[in-house]
Parts: C-alpha cells; sequence; structure tokens
C-alpha cells in the first residue's frame, strides 16, 4: 500500500480490526520513511448497486454520502465516528441483503433514519428535517410528537415486563 504522504510504496500493518459486522478489515499502517501512520480498509468487491435519484437520474451507490449526511445530523452529538462506520455498513449490508440493483433514494433515506433514530434522536430529528425538505414548525412539531409517543410507549411496556 502507497504511503497518502510520501508515496513510500512500502507500509506495514501496525493494527487489524473486523468491522461493519464483518464486512470489512480496518488496518492501521506505518509508513517506515516518514513514520506516519494512515488507515485503510478492505472489502469484499460486489455487484455495483445504483440509485434511482428523485429527478430519475441513476448513478452508482457510494456509502461515503450516506456518511457524510450522517455526520452533518451528528454534528456536536454523542456519537463516534466508528458508530457512523458501522451504521453506514448495516445500511449497505441490508440493502444488498434485499437484491435489487437499483435503489430509490427514498428506500436509502428511510433506513438512515431507523438507524440514526436508534443512536440519537436529535440527529435523527436533523436527519429527517431535511431528507424530507421540512418548510414548516408543524413539520418539526409533528415528528417530535410522535416520538415522545413511541418513547412512552416503550417505557410503559419496560414497567409492564419488569411486574412479571
Amino acid at each position: 500500500m502507497h504511503c497518502p504522504f510520501c508515496e513510500e510504496e512500502d507500509s506495514r500493518v501496525v493494527d487489524s480490526r473486523i468491522v461493519e459486522g464483518g464486512a470489512a478489515v480496518r488496518r492501521r499502517r506505518e509508513c517506515p520513511r516518514c513514520q506516519r501512520r494512515f488507515t485503510t480498509y478492505e472489502r469484499y468487491e460486489q455487484q455495483p448497486l445504483r440509485v434511482i435519484k428523485k429527478s430519475g437520474e441513476r448513478e452508482l451507490f457510494n456509502r461515503q454520502k450516506i456518511l457524510q449526511g450522517m455526520l452533518k445530523a451528528c454534528e456536536k452529538r454523542p456519537v463516534t465516528m466508528e458508530v457512523l462506520e458501522s451504521l453506514a455498513g448495516e445500511i449497505e449490508k441490508e440493502l444488498r441483503d434485499e437484491g435489487y440493483e437499483e435503489i430509490p433514494t427514498s428506500h436509502i433515506g428511510e433506513k438512515v433514519m431507523e438507524k440514526l433514530k436508534e443512536v440519537d434522536q436529535v440527529a435523527y430529528v436533523r436527519f429527517a428535517s431535511v431528507y424530507r425538505e421540512f418548510r414548516e414548525i408543524d413539520q418539526f412539531l409533528e415528528l417530535l410528537s410522535t416520538l415522545n409517543r413511541e418513547k412512552n410507549t416503550s417505557e410503559r411496556r419496560e414497567v409492564d415486563e419488569g411486574k412479571d
């Protein structure tokens, strides 16, 4: 692997970890010439997924776009990059497991919201407001009301299960 800093042709692996539920290997590498460290990811090659945009245009699936959207939603939130990488991997795996070669962006957006909702509700609301193109305060209030109802239902269920 070429060093991204000094272009040395060789590097040594310092640490390897399985990530994304076993779908990738994260490697920390060190350049023997400049001594700098960098990270690489190794993934198996798969059939390309195509995304159908709202305009009808088609483009290749790019998991970086999912990651960037989640990064914006999680800005200044206590969500680590490792968690976001994992979520992006889960989303990509789920999309591939569904077996479609082409996926509408709306389906991808719903999956991102589903994952963010489990991790950080503020990030979920941020992402949903952009994704669903909220224009009125009532749309925010409706979303928050739904979240609150779900939280209360979940808490009641936990209390009821604790009584058994």
